[in-house]
């Protein structure tokens, strides 16, 4: 079972409460995060867009917006290579909308996954030549494809490399490490050796969207959308790569996304706006839930199973007819995307079941059968269920493809560099990782090779609970959950605040849904005052911690009827919501984790 463990830095909460008009329990909160000292502390609580870091603080910025006004004074042929994901998609999409905005004559090449590969390879090079193409801008991708951009330049093509992966590096015997930067004639990569950026974790579609921010400061768009309409469109597509591209939301990218989300719910794109009406989320208060797990997969898909060059022209689409069917089919593919994507993931978790690669402390499955745009979805669901770093691979058209997801404790990227021989192409970051390999007999090698220098603890696989306030149940209301949403937008790096409290009395409860695997109970705290309680996670599991402990006869007369308080009593880690139903609401416990 998950350790508890309540977090316990200090401050002075009763005074940041009183200077800043917020609850103590909201200092704390904000403590826990690490949110001190007056700057941060107000820019958490109201900051805005003038909050955003200056792009020219972005190590090689000041050199590609030259050479971009240049070739578009010169009307010299642009063309944009992205990438495959939501973060390719939206950084290629911010590319093409800003640049055609200020006169320059500009196209786009999102790579196809199973025909090209991630990023840059020569046959996109060579087709750029043979088009006649002057300069290519790369977006979430280039950083790691030296060869392709020193083929570029040698057949006379001029290339920025927008990028915001990690650098690839030779370490030393010594453990001292060179960085391998392409030689390109700009490159803009926050993780690139000294590079002033104050924050480092922006996506792909980010450094796009800083790169038109220049643009737009020197140069006034030509006619159509005005820089206000231009300017809203980017923060709208950053907010959604940010969200898909798992970035932490922390500092400008939780600004970011909580205005891009404002936003995107009124949006003029119309693809967009079909992408919305389809999944039946046009008129509600979107949450980084909504990029991440109804929007993003839509658009994943189509670089999955088909081309993502479908979702670009869906964003760029002005017809409104065309775009709800476009979008209606993007859906459809997703739909399709995760039958493929369950039957993969048993398969994974026989393979981890029935095989001793269960017993290691990295899981690398061997999938032969699936779609290789799926081994990252499979990945990380394998990830889920049994904490520990896992890669699923593939066999692709040329040799063996594959994906990692990894867990907090563990760098994927520095650890398959640790063996970056064993590859012909690899990329990625530390919670993520892709790489092809030559053949199937280099898998056994990989695995072992991985687990053999494989430094994790038994500690390291223990989920962790991380508790901010132990809070009585009382202390909830419906203002307390208004004041609670000055800290959202919640994510990776801002997780929802989570409380807990011991006593709590299971009196009655009833299966919901379809499948009827959520839980709503009614519950009573140690004073004998009543609440609702919903439960979203593994309802048969916790039925068996209650048989366990209170019989079976007592589950039993829980949903059949009701049990007196205190006979069944449990500790939960909880967050309160406001139910909204017929006009009206109400307070409710979502229960997180018991014990």
């Amino acid at each position: 079972m998950a350790r508890w463990m309540v977090a316990a830095k200090k401050a002075d909460f009763d005074g940041i409460a009183q200077k800043y008009h917020i609850s103590p329990v909201l200092a704390r909160i904000m403590r826990n995060r690490d949110i001190t000292g007056d700057e941060q502390i107000e820019k958490y609580l109201h900051g805005d867009l003038s909050d955003l870091h200056d792009p020219l603080l972005l190590k090689g910025m000041e050199r590609a917006a030259e050479i971009v006004l240049q070739k578009v004074k010169e009307q010299k042929p642009i063309r944009i290579i992205g990438d495959y994901d939501v973060d390719g998609i939206c950084s290629t999409y911010i590319l093409l909308l800003g640049i055609r905005a200020i006169g320059g004559r500009v196209d786009t090449v999102i790579p196809h996954r199973q025909k090209d590969g991630y990023g840059l390879n020569d046959h996109l090079i060579e087709a750029a030549a043979k088009d006649g193409i002057d300069t290519i801008i790369t977006c979430d991708n280039g950083i790691a494809a030296a060869a392709q951009i020193q083929m570029a330049r040698d057949m006379g093509m001029t290339v920025v490399v927008t990028d915001h992966h990690e650098i690839p590096y030779e370490e030393s015997e010594t453990g001292e490490r060179t960085y391998l930067l392409p030689e390109a004639d700009a490159v803009v990569d926050p993780k690139q050796p000294e590079c002033g950026y104050p924050f480092k974790q922006i996506c792909g579609a980010v450094v796009a969207l800083k790169l038109i921010q220049v643009l737009l400061d020197r140069k006034e768009p030509e006619g159509g959308m005005s820089r206000e309409e231009i300017w809203e469109q980017m923060l709208t597509f950053g907010a959604l790569a940010t969200v898909c591209d798992v970035m932490e939301l922390k500092d400008e990218n939780r600004i970011l996304v909580k205005k891009g989300l404002e936003l995107m719910a009124r949006t003029k794109n119309q693809g967009l706006k079909a992408l919305l009406v389809v999944n039946g989320i046009e008129e509600k208060e979107l949450t980084p839930y909504h990029a991440g797990f109804v929007i993003g997969p839509c658009l994943n898909a189509t670089g999955r199973l088909d081309t993502a060059k479908r979702a670009l022209e869906l964003f760029d689409s002005r017809d409104w007819k065309e775009a709800v069917t476009a979008a209606g089919d993007l859906k459809s593919l997703n739909d399709s995307r995760k039958q493929m994507t369950e039957e993969g993931l048993e398969q994974a978790i026989a393979a981890v079941e029935n095989t001793g690669i269960g017993k290691d402390r990295v899981l690398v499955i061997y999938l032969p059968d699936c779609h290789e745009s799926l081994a990252g979805i499979i990945a990380g669901r394998v990830r889920e269920k049994y904490g520990k770093p896992t890669f699923v691979l593939t066999k692709g058209e040329e040799g063996v493809k594959g994906s990692g997801r990894s867990i907090e404790a563990y760098h994927m990227y520095e650890e398959i560099t640790a063996c970056k021989e064993l590859f012909t192409r690899y990329g990625g970051h530390k919670m993520a990782a892709g790489l092809s390999m030559a053949g199937e007999d280099t898998i056994d090698i990989f695995r072992r090779r991985l687990n053999e220098n494989c430094r994790l603890t038994a500690e390291d696989f223990q989920e962790v609970v991380h508790i901010d306030v132990p809070m009585p149940l009382s202390y909830a209301s419906i203002d307390f959950v208004k004041e609670l949403s000055l800290l959202a937008p919640y994510g990776t790096g801002n997780p929802r605040p989570l409380f807990a409290r011991k006593g709590i009395s299971i009196i009655s409860g009833r299966k919901l849904g379809k499948n009827r695997n959520v839980g709503k109970y009614r519950i009573a705290d140690e004073e004998g005052k009543s609440y609702e309680m919903i439960y979203f996670g593994d309802l048969e599991e916790f039925d068996r911690f209650l048989a366990e402990r209170f019989g079976e006869d007592t589950v039993r007369t829980i949903y059949e009827g009701g049990i007196r308080p205190g006979r069944a009593s449990v500790s939960i880690a909880y967050y309160p919501e406001i139910n909204s139903f017929a006009g009206r609401q109400t307070l409710q416990f979502v229960m997180q984790h018991y014990c």
